[in-house]
């Protein structure tokens, strides 16, 4: 009897097993793309940190190395720091539930794309001090 019963027991709970995943919506997904989160080179970086009167070796520290770097005729030098940057993420799920062979199924999911350029101008005096800065920042 008692092996009646686990044989009975074993095929209720098959039965009764349902799996479920995938809870997620798209505007969940949508909501968990993100951004590079480490340290890039922004417009806010470039307004909180650069100073008038800057050293070149705190500039770099803040900044990291230029991309162009030129000399004028009287020895002063301009730093020119130009990044493009292309974000692609993507986030999907997919899941449902069964029991046994009748279910259902759904899929979520969102993209995004975003290209961003900054292109910054840093220009010395021949003591190696800022002497002027501009910026210029796009993003679609």
């Amino acid at each position: 009897m008692n092996r009646l019963f686990l044989s009975f027991t074993t095929i209720s709970l098959a039965l009764a097993c349902v799996q479920v995943s995938g809870c997620m919506s798209a505007a969940d997904h949508a909501a968990a793309l993100h951004s590079s989160r480490d340290r890039d080179l922004t417009v806010g970086l470039v307004q909180k940190d650069i100073r008038y009167g800057m050293s070149q070796s705190d500039v770099a520290a803040s900044l990291g190395s230029p991309n162009i770097v030129t000399r004028e005729d009287n020895g002063n030098e301009t730093w020119i720091y130009d990044k493009i940057a292309t974000e692609a993420s993507r986030s999907s799920d997919s899941g449902g539930w069964t029991i046994l062979l009748a279910g259902s199924n759904k899929q979520a999911g969102a993209s995004a794309t975003t290209q961003r350029t900054l292109t910054v101008v840093i220009k010395f005096d021949h003591e190696r001090r800022v002497s002027n800065f501009t910026y210029h920042s796009t993003k679609f």
